[in-house]
């Protein structure tokens, strides 16, 4: 009698009697106390499917409201989401550093943390921050839902 591969219970015959077995689908892996594991559930997630929200390409001009500093730091946003965002500044911010971000259409602000070190491009410095409390509105578009 040869395994099934779909997990059904197998019929056969031994000396004249009806024996009737269960033969676990392929993808099961080890013995009956090992947990089933798909193949195409074991790779890592791309970086995509780790993201907590939908990046969006929105050119709009912000300000940065830095502690000890009188005047703001005039910006443009590269890519936002419901989470944070990329900026461009002239130049770039220390990862750990906290400030008030300001949408000056809304003039909404709000409190974010640089997240990593800034990255340098053509057009200035690529700040990466997230926002320390939720503020989807804050970039006062629709995004997207996260299809993860």
């Amino acid at each position: 009698m040869r395994p099934s591969s779909s997990g059904k219970v197998n019929r056969g015959r031994t000396g004249g009697n009806t024996v009737w077995s269960w033969s676990p689908p392929k993808w099961i892996s080890g013995d009956w106390n090992c947990a089933a594991v798909r193949p195409g559930l074991q790779r890592q997630p791309t970086a995509e499917e780790r993201r907590r929200a939908q990046r969006v390409f929105l050119r709009i001009p912000v300000l940065v409201h830095l502690k000890g500093k009188d005047k703001p730091i005039e910006g443009t946003t590269h890519t936002v989401s419901a989470s944070g965002g990329m900026i461009i500044l002239r130049q770039g911010l220390e990862a750990g550093t906290k400030f008030m971000l300001e949408n000056p259409r809304t003039q909404e602000k709000v409190e974010v943390n640089v997240v990593r070190p800034s990255q340098i491009n053509p057009e200035g410095s690529l700040v990466s921050v997230e926002f320390l409390v939720p503020a989807p509105q804050f970039w006062n578009i629709f995004f997207p839902p996260n299809v993860n």
